[in-house]
């Protein structure tokens, strides 16, 4: 099935997203297999989940995937798995969605945090300065679609002897000087849920690994720690992924090279007619391939710009405005505005633009059009 953008689409309104519009272009085919799996009554587990497993681990080209509820899920499974827990360190950057520090929360561990790059993803410098004799593991988030510099966040976790998770919830596809996101440290953690470019009809998520004891613990632990219906080894949690997302799921990926093409073309679209002395958009360096997840460029007005645009009918967002040192529920880490200069700069500065494969190539053009003039480009 070709992704066809629809051209009739109102000038009035662009969407951030437009999840209601990808089912209309798919329901024709998505609809016998939703079906399918509610009349074979196999709602949890079973075929559905083991083909979508089969399936990705064929895709991220790891020994292991394992099918979970959500991303956040595989991040607390990946933690555990690997022996992270009370006492331990974790360190991550303060610029991504909550969940990647909440979850080292979760297993009893601490959060410490490294600044970040230009790029937005976490800076290996700054990670080196942080480690400590607690230090158990890196946690890298793979932001917007664009892996983190892994080749020395991989030599500083060899030297130290750390684990490293991927926080690659935005970044399914994107690779790493030939690497797919979530297959270069110990395990990969991956978000399906609806905004993601591989996007489920609700939660969903899953781990890949090439360690087998990794595996076997998210197995486990995801069903309880059940071996069998009456046997349980260790105490575990609920964790499964649903039998309808998953059938959703591996009929999504078969598109999903076409998704990343089509994001990827819109967004080369975008550079070549932002101006880039007042809208910065990181360049890409020779060793990424960034799926854009998100498209986000940094200028100043950022508020303003965004209001002029929501009052052009342009739908935006903002990943993310607070950064999680700065939140309520991490008051007790003891950090402060300022210790982390690079990220919260850009914390005022940063504006996802629409992205998603949906778009018309005259859409773009009139959201690049509609900033270049707000903000005095030529």
């Amino acid at each position: 099935m070709t992704i066809v953008p629809d051209a009739t689409a109102s000038l009035e309104s662009i969407p951030y997203v437009d999840i209601a519009g990808q089912f209309r272009a798919e329901r024709d085919v998505l609809m016998p297999i939703i079906e399918a799996v509610l009349a074979s009554g196999q709602h949890v587990g079973g075929a559905n989940e083991q083909s979508l497993e089969q399936a990705l681990t064929a895709w991220c080209g790891t020994k292991h995937v394992v099918a979970l509820n959500s991303g956040t899920d595989a991040l607390i499974l990946a933690l555990a798995g690997l022996g992270v827990g009370e006492g331990d360190e974790v360190i991550t950057p303060p610029n991504s969605f909550v969940a990647s520090t909440a979850v080292i929360h979760q297993v009893g561990a601490t959060p410490v945090f490294a600044d970040v790059l230009a790029d937005q993803n976490v800076d290996p410098v700054a990670i080196r300065k942080v480690i400590t004799s607690r230090t158990k593991a890196i946690m890298p988030v793979h932001l917007t679609g664009r892996v983190a510099d892994m080749h020395p966040i991989m030599e500083i976790a060899r030297e130290y002897d750390l684990a490293v998770v991927e926080d690659a919830a935005q970044s399914i596809g994107s690779r790493y000087d030939g690497k797919l996101a979530g297959s270069i440290g110990d395990v990969g953690c991956f978000s399906a849920h609806p905004l993601k470019n591989l996007n489920a009809c609700g939660d969903a998520g899953f781990l890949a690994t090439d360690r087998d004891d990794v595996a076997e613990y998210a197995r486990l632990a995801r069903n309880h720690g059940l071996v069998d219906r009456n046997t349980v080894t260790r105490f575990g949690t609920v964790s499964r992924m649903d039998s309808v997302q998953a059938a959703i799921l591996e009929f999504r990926l078969g598109r999903l090279e076409e998704i990343i093409g089509r994001r990827r073309a819109n967004a080369a679209l975008y550079r070549s007619l932002l101006d880039p002395k007042v809208a910065f958009s990181p360049p890409c360096r020779e060793v990424e391939f960034n799926t854009f997840h998100t498209f986000v460029i940094q200028v100043e007005r950022r508020d303003a710009l965004r209001r002029h645009l929501g009052d052009a009918g342009i739908g935006t967002a903002i990943h993310y405005p607070v950064p999680i040192h700065l939140q309520p529920a991490a008051a007790s880490l003891g950090y402060r505005e300022g210790d982390f200069p690079i990220t919260e700069r850009q914390a005022r500065r940063i504006i996802t633009l629409p992205v998603h494969q949906g778009l018309t190539d005259a859409q773009i053009r009139r959201v690049a059009t509609t900033v270049n003039e707000f903000l005095g480009a030529k």
